[in-house]
């Protein structure tokens, strides 16, 4: 459409209040009804005339009438009303369609502990919103959200991932545990971070925030050693630590019931093992409708 277009034709206010005057049969009744002062309408068919070039109405003490230009001038923008009513309403369709479904990924911890009860609250304010969740690690999440198939993500780790925005909604501590028969649960001291990075462990796999965590902690340290085992979910390698197969370090989220029950036991370790919880989307793109809603339940 070329851009001198819109300087030929009336806007859709003018074009609404033009049918209401030949329908009325009264510029006063037609300013009424649209809303507007009697002189804000008069001028506004006047700027009509001179747009198009043509007299539209001709004024009278008895009211107001069409002309035979101001007839057809009414013809034709009736359809362009009616057009723009309807593209009003396929809009609206759109978004009600939009807001009535949620997706959204997440780290198997926040997954798993955090995002029930967010969910839980989320349907009390969205009811008629149906919501998807991909659970997986927070390297999986970041390729959802940029593929498109995600609206909202949960991740674990340092640092938003690359080509997202995000907020930090919460922090997390990781914490080294073991069965009650691991010689470790003996220990009066806390364990140096050497032997730890050096002890085969029960790990999340590579692309976890908690992986990431660990990887950079014990950097300094000799690295992490070759995993006992690599389990792709916290539920399994809580599990695993719990049957007595090793060491793990898993998110304080994750092992309150554990700890409390003397099922695991935590081990004190002269390392920090912090990460931050972050909400993440696509970068540029603040989240919207129900995906905003979500988030600003995380931070209540």
């Amino acid at each position: 459409m070329p851009d001198s277009l819109a300087y030929r034709v009336p806007d859709l206010g003018a074009l609404e209040l033009l049918l209401a005057v030949a329908r009325l049969g009264s510029i006063g009744r037609a300013a009424r009804e649209t809303g507007v002062t009697q002189p804000a309408a008069s001028s506004r068919i006047r700027g009509m005339e001179r747009m198009l070039g043509v007299a539209l109405v001709e004024r009278s003490p008895r009211g107001s009438r069409l002309t035979d230009a101001g007839v057809l001038v009414t013809d034709w923008a009736r359809r362009v009303v009616e057009a723009a009513e309807a593209l009003d309403a396929g809009a609206q369709a759109l978004r009600a369609r939009r807001d009535s479904r949620l997706r959204v990924a997440a780290s198997m911890t926040i997954a798993e502990y955090l995002l029930p009860n967010w969910l839980i609250a989320l349907r009390a304010v969205r009811p008629d919103t149906a919501v998807s969740l991909i659970a997986g690690n927070s390297a999986a999440v970041a390729d959802r959200l940029s593929a498109g198939e995600a609206d909202l993500g949960f991740v674990e780790g340092l640092e938003v991932p690359a080509g997202l925005d995000g907020v930090v909604i919460g922090h997390d501590r990781l914490v080294v545990v073991t069965s009650p028969s691991h010689p470790w649960a003996r220990r009066r001291s806390p364990l140096d971070p050497a032997e730890l990075a050096a002890t085969p462990l029960i790990l999340r796999e590579r692309g976890s925030g908690t992986r990431q965590v660990l990887d950079a902690a014990l950097a300094a340290h000799g690295g992490l050693a070759d995993p006992l085992l690599e389990l792709a979910s916290t539920t399994a390698a809580k599990a695993a630590a719990v049957s007595g197969a090793g060491p793990s370090v898993l998110s304080e989220l994750a092992i309150g019931d554990e700890l409390a029950a003397h099922r695991l036991v935590s081990i004190p370790v002269e390392v920090r093992l912090e990460r931050a919880l972050r909400a993440v989307w696509p970068r540029g793109q603040r989240p919207s409708g129900p995906a905003r809603e979500l988030l600003s339940l995380t931070r209540g």
